[in-house]
C-alpha cells in the first residue's frame, strides 16, 4: 500500500499550472491513500475531486470553518481552504474533527478521518495543525484531540491507522513528539505512532521546506513538517520524497510529498517471551 501526504498550497502563485503539476506527479507515484492539505473547493469545484477524477479515485474533504486569512493572501474567488483525502478504494466511513485554537486565533482548522474499504479496511487521517513558529502550545493542544479521535476510530478497520498531515513542526518539537507516543508519555496510555521517516536513510534528512523552492519565503530554515505517522501491523518497507523539482517548468507546491510504502507487518503475537 503507498501512502502520501502532501501540502498543496491552495490557490497561490500559478495554481492551474501547479495543479497539473501536481496530478502529474501523483499519477506518476500511483498512490493507494493520499493526505491532502491546502485544498481549495467551492461548491463548483474542488482541487481534490479534480485530481480524484482524473486519477481514477475516491475523495472526500473537510473545510476550515473560516477562509477569510487565506482569501486576503490570495485572490480565491471564494474558495474554501482545507484538507481531503484520496482513496484508491471506496470511504466507508467519515468523521471531521475540529481542532481548538486556544484564544480564539485561527482559522478553525480540522482533522479529516476515512475508513478506506480496502481488503483489510484501513482507518486514515489527515491534518493541518496551526502554522506560526510559535504556535507550539497551539499545536500541542490539537495533539491532544487529535490522538483521542484516533484511538477511537482504529478499531473499526483490519489495519492500524495512518496519520497524515502538515504538522508545522520539527521532529524534536514538542508537538511530534507527543503525537508519536514514543519519546514522551503518549496522550492515549499504550497507544504509538511511529513516524515512517524513522526508516529512511539515517543520511537523508527529508526536508519537506526547503530553500531550493522558489515558493518558500527567503531565510526560512530547512525543515520536514510534513509527515506519515503509522500505528501497527505496518511495516515500512519504504519511505522517500516527491514533487522536489518542477513540472513542465512550475514546482508544484511549496511543500515536498511524503511517500510511504507499508505492507501488513508480521505477525508477532505468537512470539516467544
Amino acid at each position: 500500500m503507498r501512502v502520501v501526504t502532501w501540502n498543496v498550497w491552495w490557490r497561490f502563485g500559478p495554481w492551474r499550472r501547479r495543479r497539473e503539476a501536481i496530478r502529474a506527479v501523483l499519477a506518476a507515484a500511483g498512490p493507494d491513500l493520499v493526505g491532502l492539505q491546502e485544498v481549495w473547493g467551492d461548491e463548483r469545484d474542488n482541487l481534490a475531486g479534480w485530481l480524484a477524477a482524473e486519477l481514477g479515485l475516491h475523495w472526500t474533504w473537510a473545510p476550515f470553518a473560516s477562509s477569510a486569512r487565506w482569501r486576503d493572501r490570495a485572490p480565491g474567488d471564494g474558495c474554501d481552504v482545507g484538507v481531503a483525502v484520496l482513496s484508491r478504494w471506496p470511504i466507508a466511513d467519515r468523521e471531521v474533527l475540529s481542532l481548538p485554537a486556544p484564544g480564539g486565533a485561527g482559522d478553525g482548522r480540522t482533522a479529516l478521518y476515512v475508513l478506506a474499504d480496502a481488503p483489510d479496511p484501513v482507518p486514515f487521517f489527515t491534518t493541518h495543525l496551526e502554522a506560526p513558529p510559535w504556535a507550539s502550545g497551539t499545536r500541542m493542544a490539537q495533539v491532544r484531540e487529535l490522538v483521542p479521535f484516533v484511538a477511537a476510530h482504529q478499531g473499526a478497520a483490519g489495519r492500524g491507522p495512518i496519520v497524515t498531515g502538515d504538522l508545522n513542526a520539527v521532529p524534536d518539537s514538542d508537538e511530534v513528539r507527543l503525537l508519536g507516543g514514543v519519546r514522551t508519555a503518549p496522550v492515549v496510555p499504550q497507544m504509538s505512532l511511529q513516524d515512517v521517516w524513522g526508516y529512511a536513510d539515517p543520511a537523508d534528512p527529508g526536508t519537506t521546506w526547503r530553500n531550493g523552492n522558489p515558493y518558500v519565503k527567503p531565510g526560512n530554515p530547512d525543515a520536514r513538517i510534513d509527515y506519515i505517522h503509522v500505528g501497527g501491523p505496518h511495516a515500512v518497507t519504504s519511505v522517500g520524497l516527491l514533487g522536489e523539482r518542477p513540472v513542465d517548468g512550475v514546482w508544484p507546491s511549496d511543500h515536498v510529498a511524503v511517500v510511504a510504502d507499508l505492507a501488513e507487518a508480521p505477525d508477532t503475537a505468537k512470539a516467544p517471551a
